[in-house]
């Protein structure tokens, strides 16, 4: 992704003068990591206690369940959108993969706690929380609830139809299938991970194209299952909150925030890393820079996809569609809705489009720190609105469990940080068996 210009020209004499840097003796993570971890668990810690108040106002439980559902879901959208950046780039190849492998194997194997955290939405589902088709789980308790007034017409409709997929049974079926399998190929790319570095024909052409073959015949299917996968559990577990709302780009959209948000993590690990070796002498500004421009290429990704989302339901103002977005504009929703769109979109993309806040490790390294941060106010935006008591209708005045939203995602994301983290401390951080290693080593041809 390096431009010709860095690679040719005027600048060429520098490789000369200077040569190929040397590969770091130590390879293993540096300590510092230790000391982000701890960190990471007194946020969790802190974080989760404070949240324990929110159970003394009314509504604080209910509140604190569905900030909790928040930071599920980010959490996993890191682990799972580790894997599939992690399969994309064994299919696509490339310098910057290599950089990012070990943290992106790291995300990946979180997932045994993940589906920890998926528990309690389990039991949420089966106390009838939540969801309003957890809470009518027959077509019969359904049809009395309508009786009751306590649901509308059209949703109890929605629900009949929708039964096959939104039961608790089935939520139990299609969220363990699919952990099963995403569990599957993450044990396979980090157990083959530590097989290719020792292998006993490391460093020969033919190991690399041994094992550049097989890690892409598991990574295509893969990334193709991962998509579908991911856009099952997704509908599954954000959108039927409202059973009567459908998006067809639902998934899509999903996804490159999950690929929007593993880049800035991923960019944050790899700078403050650069710090220490090995990262210090393998981050060449060359590649922090072409990392930067595919966290700016996600960022492209999630505008477009908002946005053709939103005129897509706009242009053909269907009453069904429609009230998805009312409820996220009026009621104070529209300044949380303003705040989205400068955080989570505009800033990103008009600071990534400076070259020299791409080639700036500090400001860099912020602003994915804000990009992080943009994610929770777009998941706050996304779930809270889907409840009877928050649509249309954002207030702090009487309904101060709504604060649960700031404490509670921050001790789930702060405690699968720390996990991440211990994961990412127990490999070396640099594969040693691919080609791209010795590119990693030569000099840089421009600054």
């Amino acid at each position: 992704m390096a431009s010709g210009h860095e690679q040719h020209g005027e600048h060429g004499h520098h490789a000369a003068q200077h040569g190929p840097r040397t590969m770091p003796t130590v390879l293993n993570s540096p300590d510092l990591i230790s000391g982000w971890r701890t960190k990471s668990v007194i946020v969790a810690v802190v974080a989760a206690l404070l949240s324990l108040v929110f159970l003394l106002v009314p509504g604080g439980a209910s509140h604190i369940l569905r900030a909790y559902l928040m930071g599920f879901i980010l959490s996993f959208g890191f682990a799972g959108g580790g894997l599939v950046l992690l399969m994309l780039q064994y299919v696509s190849g490339g310098k910057w993969g290599l950089l990012l492998r070990r943290p992106l194997e790291a995300m990946s194997r979180t997932f045994p706690l993940v589906f920890l955290m998926w528990i309690p939405l389990a039991i949420a589902v089966f106390t009838k929380h939540l969801y309003m088709w957890a809470r009518y789980p027959t077509n019969e308790a359904a049809k009395q609830a309508l009786d009751l007034g306590l649901i509308g017409k059209e949703q109890e409709l929605t629900m009949i139809a929708k039964r096959a997929m939104f039961s608790p049974s089935a939520f139990m079926i299609q969220s363990l299938v699919v952990f099963a399998i995403l569990l599957l190929f993450t044990y396979l790319l980090n157990k083959w991970s530590l097989e290719r570095d020792a292998d006993p024909a490391a460093g020969t052409e033919p190991s690399f194209d041994r094992w550049r073959t097989k890690f892409e015949n598991l990574s295509g299917p893969g990334i193709f299952l991962y998509v579908v996968l991911m856009t099952d559990v997704i509908l599954l577990w954000v959108m039927s909150l409202d059973v009567t709302w459908y998006s067809s780009m639902w998934g899509l959209k999903f996804l490159v925030g999950q690929g929007y948000g593993v880049f800035a993590l991923s960019l944050i690990t790899v700078i403050s890393l650069s710090k220490v070796e090995p990262i210090k002498t393998l981050l060449r500004t060359t590649e922090q820079h072409d990392l930067g421009k595919l966290a700016f290429a996600f960022t492209m990704l999630n505008i477009y996809l908002t946005f053709a989302e939103f005129l897509i339901i706009w242009s053909g103002n269907v009453p069904d569609e429609i009230p998805w977005y009312l409820n996220r504009i009026h009621g104070g929703w529209w300044t949380i809705c303003t705040l989205d769109f400068v955080c989570h979109w505009l800033i990103p993309f008009c600071l990534l489009l400076s070259r020299n806040l791409k080639r700036d490790k500090g400001r860099l390294k912020a602003l994915a720190i804000f990009m992080i941060l943009a994610r929770f106010i777009d998941m706050f935006w996304i779930i809270e609105p889907n409840f009877k008591d928050a649509a249309g209708n954002l207030h702090l005045a009487g309904n101060f469990g709504i604060l649960a939203y700031i404490t509670v995602p921050v001790a789930v994301v702060a405690a699968w940080g720390a996990y991440y983290l211990h994961q990412l401390n127990s490999r070396p951080l640099v594969n040693v068996n691919d080609p791209h290693l010795e590119e990693l080593l030569e000099a840089e041809h421009a600054h």
